[in-house]
């Protein structure tokens, strides 16, 4: 029963079998590869239209040295109080953007709202000196409630953005489960609702440890590859990067995986809907489940082995919900994840139930 994070399971044998297709032979380096070239060929296809594509190694790379494309130092960038730019990545963000300022802007179930933005936004007065400026907007998609963005609700707030010379950049560390979840395009996720670029990983959906930035607006290019150079963040093997996403992409296989998690995470929230004995904190979109759940059954269940995390909630909406006694777990599965695993828990909660 293992549910901490979709991070703890292995590699999908198809990634593997393409690090060893790569390590034979030799190659240039530093990203000039044919299989990073190949790479950049096959997401302008997904994302039908021109992009300019870097490879790096982890999602905080990734969105650090994306913000600081978008931000000066004396900048702001939008985004909820809870996501990951915001709580897990140390301060990334700030540093590599030379100190440039993080405002949460809060909304229901781990999504900005659109009431929200309108108010932090008026609250930044454009050419006041002693503010920052509103310099980019930040969605994470898959949320950290593990909601999803709609293409409707990502193209209001990126237009708000937008009439503000703003830049809007998407946390996509769960992408792939994101389009599974919609059933709308990339490009309609992405670019056509506004993005101007896409932290794009595969390591939570199979990947050893394959992370892209993608940028739809490609005059930010130049920019981004001096930066990432200079973060530390070009990889002298590419190629064993992009050989993981020729494997990701190949046949469909990314939105499999991700295809695999959300029906495992369905079937978790469908378990849970008819509990006597716990509740669903959010709306279940994508792979990721948030269960209300009484203190003393959580301790049942760790102690029969089910593996996931207490979770500390996304601000006073929690709270509000929240009945005494109950403490917020998060479930989440994977491309690995069994049935039977589900199963198993849900079994175990209806045991501890009585």
């Amino acid at each position: 029963m293992r549910f901490a994070s979709d991070n703890a399971f292995g590699v999908h044998e198809s990634m593997l079998a393409a690090l060893r297709r790569v390590n034979d032979g030799v190659a240039v380096s530093y990203g000039a590869d044919e299989e990073t070239r190949s790479v950049e060929r096959r997401m302008a296809e997904i994302f039908e239209c021109d992009v300019t594509v870097f490879l790096v190694a982890t999602g905080t790379a990734a969105n650090a040295i994306s913000l600081s494309t978008l931000t000066p130092p004396y900048g702001a960038v939008l985004c909820h109080p809870e996501s990951h730019i915001m709580v897990d990545e140390c301060g990334a963000p700030e540093f590599y953007c030379g100190g440039a300022k993080l405002v949460p802007v809060p909304g229901e179930d781990g999504k900005i709202s659109a009431e929200s933005l309108r108010h932090v936004l008026d609250g930044l007065i454009v050419g006041e000196q002693h503010q920052v400026q509103a310099a980019a907007l930040s969605l994470t998609q898959v949320t950290e409630a593990g909601t999803v963005y709609t293409v409707d609700e990502i193209g209001v707030l990126a237009s708000m953005a937008k009439a503000r010379s703003m830049k809007v950049h998407m946390d996509g560390a769960r992408f792939a489960n994101a389009v599974v979840a919609t059933g709308a395009s990339p490009a309609d996720l992405t670019w056509r609702a506004g993005v101007d670029i896409l932290s794009f990983g595969a390591t939570k959906n199979g990947a050893m440890g394959a992370e892209a930035v993608v940028l739809f607006d490609r005059s930010l290019s130049d920019d981004f590859m001096y930066r990432r150079k200079r973060g530390g963040h070009l990889i002298s093997k590419g190629r064993f990067v992009a050989a993981q996403f020729q494997a990701y992409f190949d046949d469909g296989l990314w939105l499999d995986l991700a295809g695999h998690a959300n029906k495992m995470a369905r079937r978790f929230a469908d378990g849970i809907e008819v509990s006597n004995v716990a509740r669903l904190a959010y709306p279940v979109d994508a792979n990721e489940v948030f269960v209300f759940m009484p203190g003393q059954v959580h301790e049942k269940l760790q102690k029969s082995g089910a593996i996931y995390s207490s979770w500390p909630g996304a601000g006073p909406q929690d709270e509000r919900r929240r009945r005494d006694g109950e403490i917020l777990a998060r479930m989440v599965t994977s491309f690995e994840t069994p049935e039977s695993d589900v199963d198993d828990f849900l079994a175990t909660l209806s045991d501890h139930s009585s």
